[in-house]
């Protein structure tokens, strides 16, 4: 596939990520680079200076749509995007932000459309919040791109159920998994020098490397579950610290809900420490190195590369046995899976709170109480990402998504 040229398309890349979606697309591109010709098509404008990577093109959204609804916005640089690829064998957008782009570029110009399926507008409602009508927008742009596409890639065999079942006319046999993947050099447990600037760092931070600690790593937004562990929390035992790297919240109304839950949690406990600003990656692996145990409460996540990069600098994860969580963690070897049952209409809300609360209480107090088994679970993690998601593996298998699709066109 030497010859063949691909053009990504994604609303995050580097110096402007927010979750994973933007991880994922940055390394997977540097990974393809050396194989195939591919050029990345990402929004927040022109790439200048040292955030300049050659093949790399970024879109400013319109003058004509400044202030206007921000799903509206998303379009208009979507139709830039997409009079931008002609020249493509392959279009392969990522997330409902890109996805119009990809379709409109492949009706455009004759070329196959695959698409990534990071996450579903419609298992995330509570969007609404946050954008309103343009939820609808948003929405309608996933849903023809999706019945559209020529190929979808499902970062889990979880969500490949999803999208069949969100979208029912959609051919099953067009929906392949291929799993998020890790960068295994830059996750890794800090040794030597890198260690001692770790023990800096997280004493800067206000962390006590000395003391067990639960870490959070994610946005501020109703998927990630962050008001059921806010409330476990209160439940550890007192000398566990409770790390939260947490920012960029939806709207203003969650931001102010989890601020008074972490302020009140602060008020009955010691060891609680916020993180709100998005860490450098150094700064991040030696936080999640002076940790005991990764925690990932979420109602509703695809994979969660958050879980695979805590996995990586050999933590235990404690998650929610949701989405695709479980194909992550093996539970009792590489980690805990908290049972949750669930709402069945698009929420993913636990039917039973407080049970949630309780299991995912004793799961975290199993792993924290027993520093032998969380350095043996974290040693077993590391050697499971090692296995399964390295990114030469994931490139190999999207290598193969793209050549059955193209050898399918006509």
């Amino acid at each position: 596939m030497s010859t063949v040229r691909i053009d990504l398309l994604t609303r995050e890349y580097p110096p402007f990520v927010y979750g994973g979606a933007g991880v994922h697309v940055a390394e997977l591109s540097a990974v393809l680079r050396s194989r195939i010709d591919v050029r990345v098509r990402c929004f927040d404008g022109p790439r200048t200076g040292d955030d300049a990577v050659e093949g790399v093109t970024g879109y400013a959204v319109p003058a004509e749509l400044a202030g206007a609804d921000p799903v509206l916005a998303t379009f208009g640089v979507d139709l830039e995007m997409a009079a931008d690829v002609a020249g493509a064998d392959l279009v392969h957008s990522h997330t409902w932000y890109a996805n119009l782009a990809g379709h409109m570029a492949g009706l455009l110009n004759g070329i196959p459309h695959v698409l990534s399926a990071h996450s579903l507008e419609p298992l995330r409602p509570w969007k609404a919040e946050q954008l309103g009508g343009g939820y609808a927008l948003s929405s309608w742009a996933e849903r023809t791109a999706y019945e559209g596409a020529a190929g979808i890639i499902a970062v889990s065999a979880g969500m490949r159920r999803d999208i069949l079942k969100a979208y029912p006319t959609v051919d099953p046999a067009k929906v392949h998994v291929v799993h998020n993947g890790i960068d295994l050099a830059g996750w890794r447990r800090p040794e030597g020098a890198e260690a001692e600037r770790g023990d800096a760092v997280v004493r800067g931070l206000g962390i006590d490397p000395d003391r067990p600690a639960v870490v959070f790593v994610g946005r501020i937004t109703r998927q990630k579950g962050l008001p059921y562990l806010l409330q476990a929390a209160e439940r550890l035992p007192a000398d566990v610290q409770l790390i939260l790297c947490a920012g960029a919240p939806d709207t203003p109304e969650i931001a102010a809900e989890v601020a008074d839950a972490v302020a009140e949690l602060s008020r009955k406990r010691t060891g609680v420490v916020w993180i709100e600003e998005m860490l450098p990656r150094p700064d991040l692996v030696a936080v999640l190195a002076a940790s005991t145990v990764f925690v990932c409460p979420s109602i509703y996540e695809p994979l969660g590369i958050v879980n695979l990069e805590a996995m990586a600098v050999g933590l235990p994860v404690v998650g929610s046995a949701t989405g695709g969580i479980p194909e992550v963690i093996e539970d009792g070897v590489t980690g805990l899976l908290v049972p949750i049952d669930q709402a069945q209409d698009g929420t993913g809300t636990p039917t039973d709170p407080e049970k949630f609360v309780s299991d995912l209480v004793a799961a975290l107090v199993a792993v924290v109480s027993d520093p032998q088994r969380a350095a043996q679970m974290g040693a077993a993690a590391r050697k499971r990402v090692e296995d399964h998601f390295a990114w030469d593996a994931i490139a190999d298998r999207t290598l193969a998504v793209y050549e059955s699709v193209l050898a399918a066109t006509p």
